[in-house]
């Protein structure tokens, strides 16, 4: 019998969107704030940079596989049990981390930490829907939510300087134990627990299992085959893992009878074109932004904690932004919105084109205020088409979809835009080089003659990767007015049931 969502009180609803937010901004603070602590944890365990490279890859693997997990078991036992359970355990992996004393140990941890971090994506969005069931509502209460994802970003490296500076690496870990217990207990206070009358018989765990090596396998080449060689031994082994992994998962989830990815959702035109237009934008800013902290140290000589200033203008605009996007539902098509803001987005990419080693703070800012602007404009539209179009007891496995989607098109995207920076670097310097003359046998005029050659290589291949970047979410604006939705204003003003 399906009945309608639960209703809350207007303030009751917005506590339990900012419980939500609190979980997520920690989450993701968490993904951006230890990158900052590499360098000292590094020195402290005396390993090598590969080898403390496996501590953010062995988050994002971990993170990736049980995404889907959990956001079944949300569907099937609850989503602020889950929620709680991610959020408990994602405590302790922390105090865990900030306690390691080897590579081993804190790796172990990280994975614990990913784990738990994982479950809190699909059942975030899952108690979101049902707390705010009519669609322009939802649309802003995602809005908001959204936004918390450029605040973490830009906030990690904030707060992680000074923390690191005064307190050393271990604080990055610990300082989620008292703001986790805070968004603990405000989760069991104030969240409501919300479960589908579809009861989970039979677990899909050979699907899970399946589903996780094969996306072990991906998301590891995608992060190592720059430093294997795309064509090495390594990498033909993982796509081969990958590929083998990923048949046999496709086939244990067209017969079980409650697959942790339900195919149908596939047949659903409006529910694929909204997930590729996700992946698109997610790939392009994805893998072309994480360059702009790199040049800023590289070119510009910025250290750390002045890098996260730059990125404060990314984090107003999605929080401008996002709420406002999600107040035009019903208003305007959502095709259209999603359409114009990846186009702001993309004219922000292009800017950094313009960018050299003369460029100033506000000549990155700028360009990044503005693809931040277009990102959160469309941002809730996107996430409240994927929570509209499916069955309410299956939210969460659609929303651990379309996060498994935005992570891997971050992969991707830093994968191939990390190889066109490399690649076309190594032939604009051959190409300088050959177009290029020096009357001179002073050594050290040769030496900045072959600076220079160097520099300006370098310089050009960025270009070159913006540039991509900016087409490649430019085809994801025009793409996006495919996007079709029946009954728009219905859905805008109608409650989402129940099952």
């Amino acid at each position: 019998m399906k009945t309608s969502a639960p209703s809350e009180p207007w303030g009751a609803k917005w506590i339990i969107l900012l419980t939500v937010i609190i979980g997520t901004f920690l989450g993701r603070l968490d993904q951006t704030i230890v990158n900052l602590a590499l360098p000292n944890i590094i020195n402290d365990f005396g390993i090598t940079v590969t080898a403390a490279g496996w501590i953010a890859t062995a988050y994002i693997l971990a993170n990736a596989i049980f995404v889907p997990i959990w956001g079944k078991l949300g569907d099937t036992i609850g989503r602020k049990r889950v929620y709680v359970i991610g959020f408990v355990v994602f405590i302790f992996g922390s105090v865990l981390a900030g306690l390691s004393w080897n590579l081993g140990s804190m790796i172990v941890f990280r994975v614990i930490q990913a784990i738990a971090g994982s479950a809190d994506y699909p059942t975030a969005m899952a108690i979101l829907a049902v707390t705010f069931p009519r669609g322009k509502e939802r649309a802003q209460a995602l809005g908001f939510w959204s936004a918390s994802f450029a605040a973490a970003a830009v906030f990690g490296p904030l707060l992680g300087g000074p923390l690191i500076d005064h307190f050393g690496w271990r604080s990055v870990f610990l300082v989620n134990l008292p703001v986790g217990i805070l968004g603990l207990l405000m989760a069991l206070v104030y969240i409501k627990e919300s479960v589908s009358e579809h009861k989970t018989v039979n677990f899909d765990w050979w699907g899970a299992i399946t589903l996780g090596v094969a996306l072990s396998a991906l998301v590891l080449v995608l992060d190592k085959g720059i430093d294997w060689g795309w064509i090495s031994i390594e990498s033909f082994t993982a796509y081969a893992v990958m590929l083998t992994f990923a048949a046999v998962f496709i086939g244990i989830e067209r017969k079980h009878p409650e697959p942790i990815v339900d195919f149908k959702f596939f047949r659903n035109t409006t529910f694929v074109n909204t997930l590729a237009n996700n992946f698109v934008v997610f790939l392009g800013m994805m893998g072309s932004v994480f360059l702009v902290p790199v040049f800023a140290q590289t070119f510009l000589g910025y250290n750390a904690t002045q890098t996260g200033y730059i990125f404060l203008p990314m984090a107003a605009g999605l929080m401008i932004a996002s709420p406002l996007g999600g107040a035009l539902t019903g208003k305007i098509k959502a095709s259209y919105i999603i359409a114009a803001s990846t186009g702001v987005a993309a004219i922000g990419l292009y800017l950094f084109s313009y960018i050299d080693p003369r460029s100033t703070v506000f000549d990155l800012m700028l360009p990044l205020g503005i693809m931040a602007f277009g990102m959160g404009f469309g941002m809730p539209q996107r996430t409240n088409i994927i929570a509209s179009v499916v069955p309410q007891h299956e939210i969460g496995v659609a929303s651990s979809i379309l996060a498994l989607a935005r992570n891997i098109a971050g992969a991707f995207g830093i994968a191939i835009f990390g190889t066109i920076l490399a690649n076309t670097t190594e032939t604009n310097v051959l190409r300088i080089a050959t177009d290029s003359r020096i009357h001179s046998s002073n050594p050290f005029i040769i030496h900045q003659f072959i600076g220079l050659i160097a520099l300006d290589a370098q310089i050009n291949a960025y270009r070159t990767v913006f540039i991509a970047a900016s087409m490649v979410v430019f085809v994801g604006a025009v793409a996006a007015l495919w996007i079709k939705i029946k009954d728009e204003q219905k859905m805008a003003e109608s409650e989402i049931l129940i099952e």
